[in-house]
């Protein structure tokens, strides 16, 4: 895989966003699968006051639409880049990346706990891992980053409203279970936010989570616990 150097291991926070900049350009935010048999989650566990700075990634892949783990991988990294919100990809990529390239064999879609487009400059950490190994992507995430609810949303599970910025869409809030905040589902690379939203539901089973990224969360911290 042939990825700039500056994609993942910019040297400033300033070059980091040049290159956030780049990529965003380079986002299909249209469909591009054809058949789905597999869907890998992704997550990331760490703890910012560890002293050895530590990244604990999980790529787990899961059959679809039966959601039966077939394999899964993982990376321990030393964070090469600051904590510095609106450019978390550059400390969660490299590990993420390492992980995926441990798969024997890749799943035909990537969930990724965080944002796809929905993001100043158009790449939360889905977006970006999704021009990076040029494979779909959905962004799944747990709060809004940019922009605001076009309207309340309801206390039932299964309703949603759009995320809005500037006149734009950029993604769904979807309350997945009553009495549990919504979660932000936007388009990451090569998927539409219809199809990205469709496909959250098909994967949930009774959590907050899809059962995809739910099952990226556990094995990212047994991860790092172990």
């Amino acid at each position: 895989m042939d990825i700039p150097r500056e994609w993942l291991f910019p040297e400033s926070a300033e070059q980091a966003k040049k290159a956030q900049q780049v990529m965003a350009q380079r986002v299909i935010q249209e469909d591009m699968l054809h058949s789905i048999q597999s869907i890998g989650g992704m997550d990331v566990s760490n703890n910012l006051y560890d002293p050895a700075q530590m990244i604990y990634a999980s790529t787990v892949v899961l059959s679809y639409p039966g959601l039966e783990i077939t394999e899964q991988a993982a990376a321990a990294q030393k964070q090469k880049f600051p904590y510095i919100p609106g450019l978390l990809g550059f400390r969660e990529a490299p590990a993420l990346v390492e992980a995926f390239q441990k798969l024997q064999k890749k799943p035909d879609l990537l969930m990724i706990d965080g944002h796809g487009v929905s993001h100043p400059r158009g790449l939360g950490i889905a977006s970006h891992i999704g021009v990076l190994l040029d494979i779909p992507t959905i962004g799944v995430a747990k709060s809004i980053l940019v922009g605001h609810p076009a309207a309340p949303l309801g206390p039932e599970a299964g309703v949603q409203v759009p995320l809005m910025w500037k006149d734009r869409i950029l993604g769904i809030l979807l309350r997945t279970k009553v009495r549990s905040n919504p979660l932000i589902i936007s388009a990451g690379h090569k998927i539409s936010l219809p199809k990205a939203v469709e496909l959250v539901k098909s994967c949930l089973r009774g959590y907050r989570l899809p059962e995809v990224t739910r099952q990226a969360h556990l094995a990212a911290n047994a991860c790092r616990k172990s």
